[in-house]
């Protein structure tokens, strides 16, 4: 066999092989991601089940409603793919409360920031 052939051979080998290590690369920080994702979900739901036993203006199913109505008031005629609390912010009070939305609609991603006024959530700036 001719050297020229044994180096190309080697060549291909090793570009191979990195990027299958970049695939996994990649494939373990997409996992990190989804699990930082996973548990940061996990404790707005935990300060919304608290917040919720504390104050009935959180109540998750008025609180989606309120996020859909200001979504369709701010991006008319559009849909949203995917509704998402992500923060909610349960100070004394009510005035100061805040909770935030992440809104996936036509393939762009929005953040939505609600607060209250009085009863009512209302759309306000972050």
């Amino acid at each position: 066999m001719d050297t020229w052939l044994i180096v190309v051979i080697v060549v291909f080998v090793l570009l191979d092989l990195l990027a299958i290590g970049g695939w996994i690369a990649t494939r373990r920080r997409t996992r990190a991601g989804e699990a930082a994702l996973l548990a940061t979900v996990a404790s707005v739901n935990d300060a919304l089940a608290a917040a919720h036993a504390q104050d009935k203006g959180w109540e998750p199913a008025r609180l989606q409603d309120a996020a859909k109505a200001a979504f369709a008031e701010r991006h008319p005629g559009v849909e949203p793919d995917a509704l998402q609390l992500v923060h909610v912010d349960d100070r004394p009070g009510i005035e100061h409360d805040r909770a935030v939305f992440k809104v996936v609609a036509g393939g762009a991603e929005h953040e939505l920031v609600l607060g209250r006024d009085g009863d009512a959530w209302i759309t306000v700036e972050a």
